[in-house]
Protein backbone atom coordinates (compact mmCIF):
# COMPACT_ATOMS: atom_id res chain seq x y z
CA UNK A 1 0.00 0.00 0.00
CA UNK A 2 1.07 3.31 -1.13
CA UNK A 3 1.14 6.82 0.58
CA UNK A 4 -2.38 7.68 -1.07
CA UNK A 5 -4.34 4.31 -0.06
CA UNK A 6 -2.73 4.88 3.58
CA UNK A 7 -4.39 8.33 3.81
CA UNK A 8 -7.70 7.12 2.45
CA UNK A 9 -7.85 4.47 5.51
CA UNK A 10 -7.12 7.03 7.49
CA UNK A 11 -9.83 9.50 6.73
CA UNK A 12 -12.34 6.41 6.74
CA UNK A 13 -11.44 5.65 10.45
CA UNK A 14 -12.06 9.19 11.49
CA UNK A 15 -14.95 9.66 9.45
CA UNK A 16 -16.30 6.14 11.24
CA UNK A 17 -14.92 7.66 14.52
CA UNK A 18 -16.57 10.86 14.54
CA UNK A 19 -19.98 9.23 13.58
CA UNK A 20 -20.03 6.61 16.13
CA UNK A 21 -18.78 9.31 18.82
CA UNK A 22 -21.50 11.50 17.55
CA UNK A 23 -24.11 8.92 17.69
CA UNK A 24 -23.21 8.27 21.35
CA UNK A 25 -23.71 11.56 22.58
CA UNK A 26 -27.33 11.66 20.94
CA UNK A 27 -28.47 7.77 22.62
CA UNK A 28 -29.99 7.41 25.68
CA UNK A 29 -27.28 4.63 26.76
CA UNK A 30 -27.65 4.51 30.59
CA UNK A 31 -31.39 2.81 29.97
CA UNK A 32 -32.11 -0.88 28.15
CA UNK A 33 -34.26 0.65 25.59
CA UNK A 34 -32.04 3.19 24.76
CA UNK A 35 -28.55 0.78 24.85
CA UNK A 36 -30.32 -2.43 23.31
CA UNK A 37 -32.89 -0.93 20.75
CA UNK A 38 -31.86 2.30 20.09
CA UNK A 39 -35.13 3.58 21.97
CA UNK A 40 -36.97 2.30 19.10
CA UNK A 41 -36.56 5.51 16.93
CA UNK A 42 -34.67 4.37 13.87
CA UNK A 43 -35.78 5.35 10.30
CA UNK A 44 -36.02 2.91 7.58
CA UNK A 45 -33.14 4.13 5.25
CA UNK A 46 -31.06 3.38 8.84
CA UNK A 47 -32.27 0.19 9.71
CA UNK A 48 -32.11 -0.86 6.37
CA UNK A 49 -28.51 -0.10 5.24
CA UNK A 50 -27.76 -1.57 9.28
CA UNK A 51 -29.66 -4.60 8.08
CA UNK A 52 -27.59 -4.81 4.80
CA UNK A 53 -24.20 -4.34 6.53
CA UNK A 54 -24.93 -6.55 9.84
CA UNK A 55 -25.48 -9.39 6.89
CA UNK A 56 -22.64 -8.93 4.29
CA UNK A 57 -19.63 -9.03 6.69
CA UNK A 58 -15.99 -9.84 6.18
CA UNK A 59 -16.49 -13.53 5.57
CA UNK A 60 -19.43 -12.71 2.99
CA UNK A 61 -16.93 -10.77 0.49
CA UNK A 62 -13.87 -13.76 1.63
CA UNK A 63 -16.35 -16.35 1.54
CA UNK A 64 -18.44 -15.52 -1.46
CA UNK A 65 -15.77 -14.52 -3.42
CA UNK A 66 -13.70 -18.02 -2.95
CA UNK A 67 -16.85 -20.34 -3.24
CA UNK A 68 -17.55 -17.88 -6.52
CA UNK A 69 -14.05 -18.60 -7.70
CA UNK A 70 -13.92 -22.54 -6.64
CA UNK A 71 -17.65 -23.60 -8.63
CA UNK A 72 -19.47 -20.19 -9.93
CA UNK A 73 -22.72 -18.86 -9.62
CA UNK A 74 -23.80 -21.40 -7.10
CA UNK A 75 -23.31 -18.96 -4.14
CA UNK A 76 -25.50 -16.30 -5.44
CA UNK A 77 -28.46 -18.70 -4.48
CA UNK A 78 -28.41 -17.57 -0.44
CA UNK A 79 -28.25 -13.47 -1.54
CA UNK A 80 -30.92 -14.27 -3.88
CA UNK A 81 -33.53 -15.78 -1.47
CA UNK A 82 -33.34 -13.31 0.84
CA UNK A 83 -35.38 -10.66 -1.03
CA UNK A 84 -38.55 -12.93 -0.57
CA UNK A 85 -37.60 -14.23 3.53
CA UNK A 86 -36.81 -10.69 4.40
CA UNK A 87 -40.28 -10.21 3.33
CA UNK A 88 -41.31 -13.07 5.66
CA UNK A 89 -39.67 -10.99 8.52
CA UNK A 90 -41.20 -7.46 7.97
CA UNK A 91 -44.48 -8.79 7.23
CA UNK A 92 -45.16 -11.79 8.68
CA UNK A 93 -42.73 -12.30 12.04
CA UNK A 94 -42.42 -8.30 13.05
CA UNK A 95 -46.07 -8.11 13.45
CA UNK A 96 -46.26 -10.13 15.72
CA UNK A 97 -42.81 -10.31 18.02
CA UNK A 98 -43.49 -7.53 20.16
CA UNK A 99 -40.60 -8.30 22.45
CA UNK A 100 -36.75 -7.48 22.92
CA UNK A 101 -35.15 -10.55 21.84
CA UNK A 102 -35.85 -13.73 20.47
CA UNK A 103 -35.62 -16.19 23.19
CA UNK A 104 -38.34 -13.47 25.01
CA UNK A 105 -40.82 -14.58 21.98
CA UNK A 106 -40.67 -18.15 22.87
CA UNK A 107 -41.14 -17.61 26.34
CA UNK A 108 -44.14 -15.47 25.60
CA UNK A 109 -45.47 -17.73 23.13
CA UNK A 110 -44.87 -21.31 24.48
CA UNK A 111 -44.83 -20.40 28.08
CA UNK A 112 -41.75 -22.03 30.66
CA UNK A 113 -38.39 -21.24 30.63
CA UNK A 114 -37.09 -24.25 28.96
CA UNK A 115 -37.47 -23.04 25.09
CA UNK A 116 -35.72 -19.84 25.96
CA UNK A 117 -32.26 -21.19 27.65
CA UNK A 118 -31.91 -23.16 24.82
CA UNK A 119 -32.04 -20.76 22.38
CA UNK A 120 -30.36 -18.26 23.96
CA UNK A 121 -27.61 -20.81 24.73
CA UNK A 122 -27.50 -22.33 20.87
CA UNK A 123 -27.71 -18.28 19.51
CA UNK A 124 -24.09 -17.71 21.54
CA UNK A 125 -22.62 -20.40 20.38
CA UNK A 126 -23.50 -19.89 16.90
CA UNK A 127 -22.49 -16.41 17.66
CA UNK A 128 -18.86 -17.45 18.92
CA UNK A 129 -18.20 -20.41 15.75
CA UNK A 130 -19.81 -19.14 12.95
CA UNK A 131 -19.89 -15.52 12.91
CA UNK A 132 -17.15 -13.95 15.45
CA UNK A 133 -14.40 -16.02 14.91
CA UNK A 134 -15.05 -16.61 10.65
CA UNK A 135 -15.54 -12.97 10.55
CA UNK A 136 -12.35 -11.65 12.75
CA UNK A 137 -10.21 -14.26 10.68
CA UNK A 138 -11.70 -13.32 7.73
CA UNK A 139 -10.38 -9.60 8.05
CA UNK A 140 -7.25 -10.45 9.58
CA UNK A 141 -6.61 -12.81 6.39
CA UNK A 142 -7.63 -9.70 4.26
CA UNK A 143 -4.97 -6.84 6.39
CA UNK A 144 -2.37 -9.91 6.21
CA UNK A 145 -2.40 -10.00 2.45
CA UNK A 146 -2.74 -6.36 1.69
CA UNK A 147 -0.43 -5.05 4.29
CA UNK A 148 1.46 -7.81 5.51
CA UNK A 149 0.61 -7.30 9.26
CA UNK A 150 1.04 -10.19 11.37
CA UNK A 151 -2.94 -11.86 11.53
CA UNK A 152 -3.00 -12.22 15.57
CA UNK A 153 -1.87 -8.73 15.15
CA UNK A 154 -4.62 -7.56 13.06
CA UNK A 155 -7.70 -9.59 14.96
CA UNK A 156 -6.17 -7.00 18.01
CA UNK A 157 -6.52 -3.90 16.25
CA UNK A 158 -9.66 -4.97 14.25
CA UNK A 159 -11.25 -6.08 17.69
CA UNK A 160 -10.18 -2.44 19.75
CA UNK A 161 -11.81 -0.51 17.06
CA UNK A 162 -14.98 -2.26 16.74
CA UNK A 163 -15.58 -2.83 20.31
CA UNK A 164 -14.99 0.89 21.76
CA UNK A 165 -17.93 1.70 19.59
CA UNK A 166 -20.26 -0.87 20.62
CA UNK A 167 -19.57 -0.93 24.28
CA UNK A 168 -19.76 3.10 24.29
CA UNK A 169 -22.81 3.55 22.04
CA UNK A 170 -24.84 0.67 21.80
CA UNK A 171 -26.82 -0.32 19.10
CA UNK A 172 -27.82 3.39 17.84
CA UNK A 173 -24.21 4.05 17.70
CA UNK A 174 -24.08 0.40 15.69
CA UNK A 175 -26.65 1.50 13.33
CA UNK A 176 -25.27 5.29 12.39
CA UNK A 177 -21.73 3.51 12.04
CA UNK A 178 -23.59 1.33 9.55
CA UNK A 179 -24.96 3.86 7.52
CA UNK A 180 -21.99 5.68 6.77
CA UNK A 181 -20.42 2.08 6.09
CA UNK A 182 -22.89 1.07 3.72
CA UNK A 183 -21.99 3.58 1.18
CA UNK A 184 -18.50 2.56 1.42
CA UNK A 185 -18.89 -1.09 1.06
CA UNK A 186 -21.22 -0.89 -1.97
CA UNK A 187 -19.20 1.97 -3.63
CA UNK A 188 -15.84 0.85 -3.26
CA UNK A 189 -16.89 -2.82 -4.45
CA UNK A 190 -18.55 -1.49 -7.67
CA UNK A 191 -15.62 0.09 -8.80
CA UNK A 192 -13.77 -3.32 -8.36
CA UNK A 193 -16.52 -5.26 -9.73
CA UNK A 194 -16.45 -2.33 -12.73
CA UNK A 195 -12.28 -2.48 -13.39
CA UNK A 196 -11.97 -6.20 -13.40
CA UNK A 197 -15.23 -6.63 -15.62
CA UNK A 198 -13.09 -4.23 -18.11
CA UNK A 199 -9.85 -6.43 -18.18
CA UNK A 200 -11.84 -9.36 -18.90
CA UNK A 201 -13.42 -7.70 -21.58
CA UNK A 202 -17.02 -7.52 -19.79
CA UNK A 203 -19.37 -10.25 -18.73
CA UNK A 204 -18.97 -12.13 -22.16
CA UNK A 205 -15.06 -12.52 -21.91
CA UNK A 206 -15.75 -12.86 -18.30
CA UNK A 207 -17.95 -16.38 -19.25
CA UNK A 208 -15.58 -17.74 -21.99
CA UNK A 209 -12.33 -17.13 -19.72
CA UNK A 210 -13.46 -18.45 -16.81
CA UNK A 211 -14.45 -21.53 -18.44
CA UNK A 212 -10.67 -22.01 -19.62
CA UNK A 213 -9.32 -21.00 -16.15
CA UNK A 214 -7.10 -24.11 -15.44
CA UNK A 215 -3.82 -24.02 -14.32
CA UNK A 216 -0.95 -25.00 -16.28
CA UNK A 217 -0.28 -28.54 -15.22
CA UNK A 218 2.57 -29.38 -17.40
CA UNK A 219 4.97 -25.82 -17.22
CA UNK A 220 4.41 -26.03 -12.72
CA UNK A 221 5.77 -29.85 -12.89
CA UNK A 222 8.91 -28.75 -15.14
CA UNK A 223 9.67 -25.84 -12.88
CA UNK A 224 8.85 -27.77 -9.57
CA UNK A 225 9.96 -31.11 -9.76
CA UNK A 226 9.84 -31.94 -6.57
CA UNK A 227 5.93 -31.08 -6.35
CA UNK A 228 4.01 -34.47 -6.47
CA UNK A 229 0.47 -34.47 -8.79
CA UNK A 230 -2.41 -37.49 -8.59
CA UNK A 231 -4.69 -37.97 -11.25
CA UNK A 232 -7.50 -37.74 -8.71
CA UNK A 233 -7.10 -33.94 -8.60
CA UNK A 234 -7.67 -33.24 -12.14
CA UNK A 235 -11.07 -32.78 -11.87
CA UNK A 236 -10.65 -30.45 -9.07
CA UNK A 237 -9.09 -28.18 -11.17
CA UNK A 238 -11.09 -27.88 -13.89
CA UNK A 239 -13.97 -24.88 -13.82
CA UNK A 240 -17.35 -26.43 -13.21
CA UNK A 241 -19.38 -26.83 -16.37
CA UNK A 242 -22.58 -25.43 -14.00
CA UNK A 243 -20.29 -22.62 -13.35
CA UNK A 244 -23.09 -20.40 -14.64
CA UNK A 245 -26.39 -21.83 -13.09
CA UNK A 246 -27.66 -21.06 -9.97
CA UNK A 247 -29.82 -23.86 -8.76
CA UNK A 248 -28.07 -26.82 -10.59
CA UNK A 249 -28.76 -30.67 -11.16
CA UNK A 250 -29.85 -32.73 -7.78
CA UNK A 251 -26.49 -35.00 -7.92
CA UNK A 252 -24.36 -31.45 -7.90
CA UNK A 253 -21.45 -32.06 -5.46
CA UNK A 254 -21.74 -27.85 -4.87
CA UNK A 255 -25.20 -26.86 -4.51
CA UNK A 256 -27.96 -29.61 -5.16
CA UNK A 257 -31.61 -27.85 -6.42
CA UNK A 258 -33.19 -30.33 -3.76
CA UNK A 259 -30.55 -29.72 -0.73
CA UNK A 260 -31.01 -26.28 -1.07
CA UNK A 261 -34.53 -25.77 -1.08
CA UNK A 262 -35.42 -28.21 1.79
CA UNK A 263 -32.20 -27.99 4.04
CA UNK A 264 -30.88 -24.29 3.30
CA UNK A 265 -34.25 -22.44 3.79
CA UNK A 266 -35.27 -23.29 6.58
CA UNK A 267 -31.79 -22.09 8.11
CA UNK A 268 -32.01 -19.12 6.00
CA UNK A 269 -35.57 -18.65 7.65
CA UNK A 270 -33.98 -19.08 10.97
CA UNK A 271 -30.91 -16.44 10.17
CA UNK A 272 -33.03 -13.63 8.38
CA UNK A 273 -36.53 -14.09 10.48
CA UNK A 274 -35.52 -15.02 14.09
CA UNK A 275 -31.79 -14.48 14.68
CA UNK A 276 -31.12 -12.04 16.94
CA UNK A 277 -28.61 -10.05 14.68
CA UNK A 278 -30.95 -9.57 11.77
CA UNK A 279 -34.14 -8.73 13.99
CA UNK A 280 -33.07 -6.53 16.96
CA UNK A 281 -32.35 -3.76 13.58
CA UNK A 282 -35.55 -4.15 12.73
CA UNK A 283 -37.23 -3.87 16.00
CA UNK A 284 -35.43 -0.53 16.59
CA UNK A 285 -37.89 1.22 13.66
CA UNK A 286 -39.86 3.91 14.77
CA UNK A 287 -43.10 1.93 14.05
CA UNK A 288 -43.91 -0.70 11.68
CA UNK A 289 -44.37 1.05 8.37
CA UNK A 290 -40.35 1.77 8.66
CA UNK A 291 -40.03 -2.02 9.38
CA UNK A 292 -41.77 -2.70 6.76
CA UNK A 293 -39.85 -0.57 4.37
CA UNK A 294 -36.19 -1.36 5.61
CA UNK A 295 -36.91 -4.72 4.82
CA UNK A 296 -37.95 -4.56 1.01
CA UNK A 297 -35.32 -2.48 0.40
CA UNK A 298 -32.85 -4.52 2.18
CA UNK A 299 -33.49 -7.70 0.28
CA UNK A 300 -32.86 -5.60 -3.15
CA UNK A 301 -29.41 -4.56 -1.71
CA UNK A 302 -28.85 -8.40 -0.74
CA UNK A 303 -28.96 -9.13 -4.50
CA UNK A 304 -26.12 -6.99 -5.29
CA UNK A 305 -23.94 -9.05 -3.85
CA UNK A 306 -23.83 -11.49 -6.47
CA UNK A 307 -22.33 -8.44 -8.39
CA UNK A 308 -20.02 -7.03 -6.23
CA UNK A 309 -18.76 -10.01 -4.82
CA UNK A 310 -19.28 -13.28 -6.13
CA UNK A 311 -18.67 -12.23 -9.78
CA UNK A 312 -15.15 -10.32 -8.64
CA UNK A 313 -14.43 -13.69 -7.06
CA UNK A 314 -15.04 -15.39 -11.11
CA UNK A 315 -12.82 -13.09 -12.15
CA UNK A 316 -9.97 -13.73 -9.89
CA UNK A 317 -9.79 -17.51 -10.72
CA UNK A 318 -9.01 -16.19 -14.44
CA UNK A 319 -6.16 -13.59 -13.02
CA UNK A 320 -4.98 -16.28 -11.10
CA UNK A 321 -5.58 -19.61 -12.23
CA UNK A 322 -2.01 -20.93 -11.79
CA UNK A 323 -2.33 -20.04 -8.12
CA UNK A 324 -5.61 -20.13 -6.68
CA UNK A 325 -6.22 -23.44 -8.76
CA UNK A 326 -3.20 -25.10 -7.12
CA UNK A 327 -2.17 -28.56 -8.20
CA UNK A 328 -1.37 -30.21 -4.98
CA UNK A 329 -1.42 -29.95 -1.32
CA UNK A 330 2.14 -28.78 -1.21
CA UNK A 331 1.67 -26.67 -3.74
CA UNK A 332 -1.45 -25.29 -2.35
CA UNK A 333 0.75 -24.73 1.05
CA UNK A 334 3.04 -23.18 -0.59
CA UNK A 335 0.55 -20.23 -2.19
CA UNK A 336 -1.39 -19.81 0.64
CA UNK A 337 -0.44 -21.18 3.49
CA UNK A 338 -2.73 -24.02 3.67
CA UNK A 339 -3.24 -27.65 2.07
CA UNK A 340 -6.87 -28.20 1.43
CA UNK A 341 -7.04 -25.12 -1.22
CA UNK A 342 -5.98 -21.34 -1.66
CA UNK A 343 -10.14 -20.09 -2.50
CA UNK A 344 -10.09 -17.60 1.05
CA UNK A 345 -7.55 -15.62 -0.63
CA UNK A 346 -9.07 -15.06 -4.09
CA UNK A 347 -10.99 -11.12 -3.20
CA UNK A 348 -7.43 -9.65 -1.16
CA UNK A 349 -5.13 -10.98 -4.16
CA UNK A 350 -7.72 -9.30 -6.96
CA UNK A 351 -8.22 -5.61 -4.96
CA UNK A 352 -4.29 -5.33 -5.20
CA UNK A 353 -4.10 -6.78 -8.45
CA UNK A 354 -6.64 -4.50 -10.22
CA UNK A 355 -6.72 -1.65 -8.08
CA UNK A 356 -5.26 1.52 -8.91
CA UNK A 357 -3.54 4.00 -5.64
CA UNK A 358 -5.95 5.17 -3.99
CA UNK A 359 -8.58 2.96 -4.55
CA UNK A 360 -6.72 -0.03 -2.48
CA UNK A 361 -6.83 2.48 0.21
CA UNK A 362 -10.42 2.46 -0.31
CA UNK A 363 -11.08 -1.76 -0.55
CA UNK A 364 -8.94 -2.21 2.38
CA UNK A 365 -11.44 0.42 4.04
CA UNK A 366 -14.41 -1.74 2.77
CA UNK A 367 -13.08 -4.70 4.54
CA UNK A 368 -12.50 -2.79 7.74
CA UNK A 369 -16.10 -1.75 7.43
CA UNK A 370 -17.29 -4.65 6.77
CA UNK A 371 -15.70 -6.63 9.45
CA UNK A 372 -16.06 -3.56 11.70
CA UNK A 373 -20.54 -3.87 10.95
CA UNK A 374 -20.98 -7.42 11.82
CA UNK A 375 -18.88 -7.82 14.30
CA UNK A 376 -20.67 -4.55 16.30
CA UNK A 377 -24.38 -5.96 15.52
CA UNK A 378 -22.64 -9.64 16.95
CA UNK A 379 -21.03 -7.68 19.46
CA UNK A 380 -24.47 -5.55 20.44
CA UNK A 381 -26.72 -8.93 19.50
CA UNK A 382 -24.55 -11.47 21.76
CA UNK A 383 -24.98 -8.93 24.92
CA UNK A 384 -28.28 -7.83 24.43
CA UNK A 385 -29.75 -12.09 24.85
CA UNK A 386 -27.02 -12.44 27.55
CA UNK A 387 -28.41 -9.59 29.61
CA UNK A 388 -32.11 -9.79 29.26
CA UNK A 389 -32.64 -13.55 29.03
CA UNK A 390 -30.04 -14.87 31.15
CA UNK A 391 -29.17 -12.43 33.28
CA UNK A 392 -32.38 -11.11 34.40
CA UNK A 393 -33.80 -15.10 34.69
CA UNK A 394 -30.96 -15.38 37.34
CA UNK A 395 -31.03 -11.77 38.90
CA UNK A 396 -34.53 -11.44 38.92
CA UNK A 397 -34.84 -7.46 41.06
CA UNK A 398 -31.56 -5.99 39.03
CA UNK A 399 -31.99 -2.16 37.77
CA UNK A 400 -31.68 -0.59 34.16
CA UNK A 401 -28.13 0.69 34.73
CA UNK A 402 -27.27 -2.60 36.13
CA UNK A 403 -28.59 -4.07 33.14
CA UNK A 404 -26.76 -1.24 30.52
CA UNK A 405 -23.54 -2.33 32.64
CA UNK A 406 -23.69 -6.43 32.28
CA UNK A 407 -24.40 -5.86 28.56
CA UNK A 408 -20.88 -4.12 28.19
CA UNK A 409 -19.32 -6.34 30.19
CA UNK A 410 -20.34 -9.18 28.34
CA UNK A 411 -19.25 -7.86 25.23
CA UNK A 412 -15.30 -7.54 26.59
CA UNK A 413 -16.26 -11.41 27.50
CA UNK A 414 -17.19 -12.28 24.10
CA UNK A 415 -14.09 -10.40 22.63
CA UNK A 416 -11.94 -12.70 25.30
CA UNK A 417 -13.71 -15.72 23.95
CA UNK A 418 -13.63 -15.03 20.01
CA UNK A 419 -10.10 -14.69 20.24
CA UNK A 420 -9.76 -18.19 21.35
CA UNK A 421 -11.88 -19.71 18.80
CA UNK A 422 -10.15 -17.86 16.05
CA UNK A 423 -7.23 -20.42 15.95
CA UNK A 424 -10.04 -22.89 14.97
CA UNK A 425 -11.15 -21.01 11.48
CA UNK A 426 -7.32 -20.93 11.04
CA UNK A 427 -7.10 -24.44 11.61
CA UNK A 428 -9.97 -24.79 8.45
CA UNK A 429 -9.03 -22.07 6.69
CA UNK A 430 -8.78 -24.08 3.46
CA UNK A 431 -11.71 -24.98 2.93
CA UNK A 432 -14.32 -22.78 1.51
CA UNK A 433 -15.03 -20.50 4.17
CA UNK A 434 -18.88 -20.09 3.06
CA UNK A 435 -19.90 -23.80 3.26
CA UNK A 436 -18.21 -23.83 6.54
CA UNK A 437 -20.29 -21.50 7.91
CA UNK A 438 -23.98 -22.95 6.19
CA UNK A 439 -22.61 -26.44 7.02
CA UNK A 440 -22.95 -25.83 10.84
CA UNK A 441 -25.96 -23.47 10.38
CA UNK A 442 -27.99 -25.98 8.05
CA UNK A 443 -27.64 -28.87 10.87
CA UNK A 444 -28.27 -26.66 14.06
CA UNK A 445 -30.93 -24.23 13.09
CA UNK A 446 -33.73 -25.79 10.83
CA UNK A 447 -35.62 -26.63 13.63
CA UNK A 448 -35.35 -23.20 15.27
CA UNK A 449 -37.09 -22.08 12.12
CA UNK A 450 -39.41 -24.87 12.82
CA UNK A 451 -40.39 -23.45 16.40
CA UNK A 452 -40.84 -19.46 14.99
CA UNK A 453 -43.13 -20.93 12.15
CA UNK A 454 -45.30 -22.96 13.79
CA UNK A 455 -45.59 -20.30 17.02
CA UNK A 456 -46.49 -18.19 14.64
CA UNK A 457 -48.90 -19.81 12.56
CA UNK A 458 -50.48 -22.49 14.13
CA UNK A 459 -51.96 -21.52 17.04
CA UNK A 460 -52.48 -25.25 18.73
CA UNK A 461 -48.84 -25.37 19.35
CA UNK A 462 -47.58 -26.01 22.50
CA UNK A 463 -44.63 -25.89 24.70
CA UNK A 464 -44.10 -29.43 24.97
CA UNK A 465 -44.41 -30.36 21.72
CA UNK A 466 -42.28 -27.10 20.58
CA UNK A 467 -39.42 -28.61 23.41
CA UNK A 468 -39.64 -32.18 22.12
CA UNK A 469 -39.66 -31.30 18.64
CA UNK A 470 -36.68 -28.49 19.06
CA UNK A 471 -34.38 -31.18 20.76
CA UNK A 472 -35.07 -34.34 18.61
CA UNK A 473 -33.95 -31.83 15.86
CA UNK A 474 -31.22 -30.76 17.66
CA UNK A 475 -29.60 -34.18 18.59
CA UNK A 476 -30.08 -34.90 14.88
CA UNK A 477 -28.13 -32.13 13.56
CA UNK A 478 -25.70 -32.41 16.29
CA UNK A 479 -24.70 -35.73 15.18
CA UNK A 480 -24.57 -34.98 11.83
CA UNK A 481 -22.43 -32.34 12.11
CA UNK A 482 -20.07 -34.33 14.31
CA UNK A 483 -19.67 -36.75 11.73
CA UNK A 484 -18.86 -34.36 9.06
CA UNK A 485 -15.83 -33.14 11.26
CA UNK A 486 -15.25 -36.86 12.66
CA UNK A 487 -14.88 -37.96 9.05
CA UNK A 488 -13.57 -34.53 6.94
CA UNK A 489 -13.50 -34.71 3.17
CA UNK A 490 -9.54 -36.23 2.22
CA UNK A 491 -7.41 -33.90 -0.19
CA UNK A 492 -8.07 -34.84 -3.76
CA UNK A 493 -4.88 -36.76 -3.81
CA UNK A 494 -5.71 -38.60 -1.02
CA UNK A 495 -8.04 -41.76 -1.06
CA UNK A 496 -12.27 -41.24 0.31
CA UNK A 497 -12.32 -43.78 3.73
CA UNK A 498 -15.34 -42.08 4.51
CA UNK A 499 -17.90 -44.73 5.68
CA UNK A 500 -20.91 -44.81 3.02
CA UNK A 501 -23.88 -46.39 3.24
CA UNK A 502 -25.00 -48.42 0.75
CA UNK A 503 -28.42 -50.08 -0.14
CA UNK A 504 -28.26 -53.78 -1.23
CA UNK A 505 -29.37 -55.00 -4.73
CA UNK A 506 -32.75 -56.82 -4.32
Amino acid sequence: MELADIMVVVVYFLLVLGVGFLAVRKSNGNTVSGYFLAGRSMAWPAVRASLFVSNIGSEQFIGLAGSGAASGFAVAAWEVTALPLLQLLGWVFIPVYGVNTMPEYLSKRFGGRRLKVYFACLSLLLYLFTKLSVDIYAGALFIQESVGWNLYFSIIFLIAMTVLLTITGGLVAVIYTDSVQAILMISGALCLTGISLFKVGGLEGMKTKYMQASPNITAFLLSSPNLTYSESCHSHLQPNLNAFKILRGPTDPDLPWPGFLLGQIPASIWYLCTDQVIVQRVLAAKNIAHAKGSTIMAGFLKILTMFIIVIPGMISRIFFADELACISPEHCMEVCGSEAGCSNVVYPRLVMSVMPSGLRGLMMAVMIAALMSNLDSIFNSASTIFTLDINKMLRKRVSSRELVVVGRLFVVFMVIISMKTTPVIIEMQGRQMFYYIQEITDYLTPPIAALFLLGVLWHRCNETGAFCGGMVGFVLGSLRLILTFVYRQPHCDQPDERPAFKGEEI
